[in-house]
């Protein structure tokens, strides 16, 4: 590459510095971030595409329709940690920053890391799937807290509920919605339970169900609270709304993905404990192709799973995860691993091996992980499937 452009983004505009071999900087520009900012970039740059690259760092939402513009009209562009880019500008003793330094600096990182960098980046189709999975991510955190906290209320207004029923069912929560206590089921009439719960179990409950219900809720030790009633009453409608998010969501994620994520998420699922859901997530966030990674180390790393240690003279600090990759596939690792070792027989004997040797539980979780990206890695790379006592992956 002849020339490197560094690109520093902000929220209203961009700002590029292109330098030439030797460091030369050819041209340094300010624009707007729109159609008219972005084609006075391109003036810039030189007709041949190949023969420069451009860089920007990641900013979550900024840097996007830039990178989208880039990449669709054809141009090789590198999305840098920002962890990176900080560390390399590091080594200089001055201390400016502006934003026309920082382009400067990306430049200036771009020209001497260029060989090792890949140029290989998230198509825009993976950001759509990222996006997908970070927001039925976000829902299933919510539904979780909202279950916590009815499962609270329902304790102190019919804590006999939960012993009689599935407390979120479909039927339950429509109940909820309208009848939110004991104390509102007493005042209520047969045929207005009825008429709830037994054609929403679509014929799980019966007559003799309503009936339960109903004497459960006479003789129940449930408080009157007008407030909580409110609060529950609210949260069970919010519980139903969320769940169909999550089906909305995971139905359109399911139907973007390309057929190289449908082949990869199949090949995931041979492996018991891992389900099409959490094979999606991880597929999506570690970028939609392995080939993106070296090695397993590198996608270790990515997760920020790698080993930190701190070592200096006679003191030796305590190792750790470094916690510097991408928390959301660190956190579908995690989930991934604590299944495998519930439903797996191979990964369960690996953990149980690493607990008698000494390990504390999530340092035993931990090292399952690593074994378990291993095994991935491998195969995904030679395109195989999980043979449980066949083939030895680690």
């Amino acid at each position: 590459m002849s020339l490197c452009v560094g690109i520093d983004v902000s929220k209203e505009k961009f700002d590029a510095c292109g330098i030439g071999e030797g460091g030369k900087k050819m041209f340094s520009v300010s624009c707007p971030m729109d159609r008219s900012g972005f084609d006075k970039l391109v003036v810039q740059l030189p007709t041949d595409k190949t023969s420069f690259l451009l860089g920007m760092e990641s900013t979550a939402c900024y840097h996007m329709p830039l990178f989208s513009y880039l990449t669709t009209h054809g141009y090789q562009v590198v999305i840098s940690n920002p962890l990176l880019i900080a560390q390399y500008a590091n080594r200089s003793l001055r201390k400016t920053k502006t934003d026309k330094r920082d382009a400067l600096t990306i430049a200036q990182f771009l020209m001497q890391e260029k060989e090792s960098l890949s140029v290989e980046t998230c198509s825009p189709l993976i950001g759509e799937l990222r996006d997908l999975a970070r927001r039925r991510e976000k829902l299933t955190d919510q539904v979780t807290a909202l279950k916590s906290d009815m499962k609270r209320i329902l304790s102190v207004t019919f804590p006999e509920l939960e012993h009689l029923t599935g407390v979120f069912t479909k039927s339950t929560l429509r109940l909820l919605a309208d009848f939110p206590s004991a104390h509102a089921l007493r005042q209520a009439n047969y045929s207005a339970i009825a008429a709830i719960v037994i054609p929403r179990s679509r014929g799980r409950k019966s007559h003799a169900s309503v009936h339960a219900l109903m004497t459960a809720a006479a003789s129940s030790v449930g408080v009157t609270s007008p407030a909580k009633e409110m609060i529950l009453k609210q949260e069970a409608c919010l519980l139903l709304e969320v769940e169909e998010q999550i089906r909305e969501t995971t139905k359109l994620l399911m139907s973007l993905r390309n057929e190289r994520i449908r082949d990869d998420t199949e090949i995931l699922c041979s492996m018991r404990g891992i389900g099409e859901n959490t094979a999606v997530n991880f597929l999506v966030e570690m970028g939609g192709a392995i080939g993106i990674y070296k090695n397993d180390k590198k996608l270790i790393a990515a997760a920020g799973l790698d080993p930190s240690t701190y070592q200096s003279g006679t003191y030796a600090g305590r190792s750790k995860i470094s916690k510097r990759g991408n928390r959301h596939l660190r956190r579908v690792i995690w989930l991934m691993t604590t299944r495998t070792i519930t439903n797996n027989a191979i990964f369960r004997a690996y953990f149980f091996k690493r607990r008698t040797e000494g390990l504390p539980y999530k340092k035993a979780v931990l090292a399952t992980a690593h074994k378990l990206i291993r095994v991935m890695y491998s195969m995904l790379t030679h395109r195989t499937c999980f043979v449980e006592g066949g083939i030895n992956y680690s």
